[in-house]
């Protein structure tokens, strides 16, 4: 009994495996084709559905390698431009540094300079500092032995009117003696350019002398005409 019922059991199995064996094989089949012929498509159609590089949206995901000669060229029009735009940035910032710090009339350069003039060619200067051709002025001193290196101290501030105020002052040295430079100029939105407030020396043993002084400032009220922040009359 136990022999005839093991015999039954081997030959159902073997009836199901050749009845499902009819029904998987297409399936397999099918599977083994999808996937050959996805891995095919995805090897030699890449470079080609992938979008042509331009000097206009390139992004710099593609290699240098996978690139055509026309690619290569606009890739390398792209960073040429994109260098060129950032030299004429720097360029452009250098170029304002030194219009606004040294070149324009109201640059903290261009007034200190145009105030030693007037130091030198001042009589009671002379008389306090020495021969004129041997004044000289700096900035803060420090341990650079360079006096054209020391800063000049100096702000400008704005206030609640909009009217401009540069501070300033520097040291002056002369044959007989030294002393120190104090700066105060105003700028109105009216005028346009920096007016005196006040411009003096104070120089050790003498008295304080005014070079420019609006508050006490006399005379038949004829203003000289002003240009590039100097009067010229």
């Amino acid at each position: 009994m136990m022999k005839t019922t093991t015999t039954c059991l081997n030959a159902i199995r073997a009836t199901t495996r050749l009845g499902l064996a009819p029904r998987l094989q297409p399936l397999l089949l099918q599977r083994s084709y999808a996937t050959q012929y996805g891995l095919g498509t995805t090897a030699s159609t890449t470079s080609s559905k992938r979008k042509k590089v331009t000097p206009f949206n390139d992004n710099g995901s593609v290699p240098w390698s996978q690139l055509s000669g026309g690619e290569k060229a606009a890739r390398a029009t792209q960073q040429t431009f994109n260098f060129g735009l950032i030299l004429a940035g720097i360029a452009g910032g250098v170029a304002y540094v030194l219009w606004t710090d040294v070149f324009s009339p109201d640059s903290k350069t261009a007034v200190f300079n145009r105030v030693v003039d007037k130091i030198k060619a001042d009589q009671k200067c002379i008389e306090m500092l020495g021969d004129s051709k041997k004044i000289v002025c700096h900035g803060e001193e420090t341990y650079n032995k360079w006096r054209r290196a020391r800063p000049i101290a100096s702000t400008i501030n704005t206030d609640a009117r909009g009217h401009e105020h540069m501070l300033m002052h520097f040291h002056v040295e002369g044959p007989l003696n030294r002393g120190v430079v104090y700066l105060h100029m105003i700028k109105t939105p009216i005028s346009g350019e920096f007016e005196y407030k006040y411009l003096y020396v104070d120089v050790r043993g003498h008295q304080r002398h005014y070079l420019e002084n609006a508050d006490t400032a006399t005379g038949s009220g004829k203003k000289g005409v002003r240009f590039l922040g100097i009067n010229w009359g």
